[in-house]
């Protein structure tokens, strides 16, 4: 009975005793309240096309288009690709071999073709050991005994100058404004200043400051192969420099005329030696302290 007169209520289908009659039965003040309250709801307004629209985006996402350049894209590459190659076949093509020695220290170099180069104190020598068959050259900085293979030209690059050879022994000097050449065996031809100068066996070649000296006649190997540093009408500045490198040590003058020539020779093995060597011919005195040496006048006070 009271689900009949439920759904006629909802319905606004009672009668008025049948409504009278609802309302006395306990359950009619609940379903009074629901209905107050779901009369204050309201439903959300719906826009039929923009509920399709939503669907179709959710279904179908939109997809991003990324524009591609794959030629330019290839052109980079492949420009990259050459510079790495140009770069590495030119880093290889030009590594050099390369020796060097410190102040009291000599080496022994051995090149490709058995030619032997022997380092005096502060020098340093390299070549291209990859394109030796064809160019046997080598650059040097500092002092080097060379004995060369016979062969194709064999070619000494300095900054002063150049040193060509077939095969020999000679013995080149590269320091500060002094460049020297000294040819032991054979026949070496040197280029300073534009001009060649053709040395045989016995001679050198010596420059100071871009002068060119008179040539001195050696018959022997250099004497630091011996250790001992020899000179002939030498500027002193030059010798002292030669026994800092030797020693390791520091040189300082006091009232010295370092421009005076000097003939002689100094021990590269006995410190104390070598000094009494160059002090006495050049009438100066020295005090030692340590790794210090002053040179000084004998009237300094």
């Amino acid at each position: 009975m009271q689900e009949n007169y439920l759904a006629k209520w909802l319905n606004n289908e009672l009668t008025p005793a049948e409504l009278e009659e609802f309302k006395k039965s306990e359950e009619y003040a609940s379903y009074q309240r629901i209905a107050e309250v779901a009369h204050r709801l309201q439903a959300p307004e719906f826009d039929a096309e923009i509920a399709w629209g939503n669907v179709k985006n959710r279904v179908q996402p939109q997809t991003k288009v990324i524009p591609l350049r794959p030629f330019r894209q290839f052109l980079r590459v492949a420009a990259v690709i050459a510079v790495l190659l140009a770069g590495s076949y030119f880093f290889l093509n030009s590594q050099n071999e390369s020796f060097s020695t410190q102040f009291a220290e000599r080496a022994q170099v051995v090149l490709p073709d058995d030619s032997e180069i022997t380092l005096n104190a502060d020098s340093k020598v390299s070549f291209s050991e990859k394109n030796w068959a064809e160019k046997r050259q080598v650059t040097l900085e500092g002092e080097a005994f060379f004995k060369v293979a016979k062969g194709k030209k064999f070619t000494v690059v300095t900054d002063k100058g150049e040193v060509a050879v077939l095969g020999t022994q000679f013995n080149v000097e590269n320091r500060d404004g002094f460049f020297e050449v000294t040819c032991y065996e054979g026949l070496v031809s040197v280029s300073f200043q534009g001009k060649a100068t053709q040395l045989p066996a016995g001679s050198s070649f010596v420059a100071i400051n871009g002068f060119v000296q008179k040539n001195a006649t050696r018959v022997t190997q250099p004497g630091w192969i011996d250790n001992e540093s020899t000179f002939k009408s030498i500027p002193l500045k030059y010798v002292l420099a030669e026994l800092e490198r030797q020693f390791n040590i520091t040189v300082s003058t006091q009232n010295v005329n370092t421009e005076q020539l000097f003939t002689g020779t100094f021990n590269n093995t006995d410190i104390h030696l070598a000094l009494e060597s160059i002090s006495i011919p050049s009438q100066i005195r020295y005090k030692l302290v340590g790794d210090k040496v002053l040179f000084y006048a004998g009237d300094t006070p």
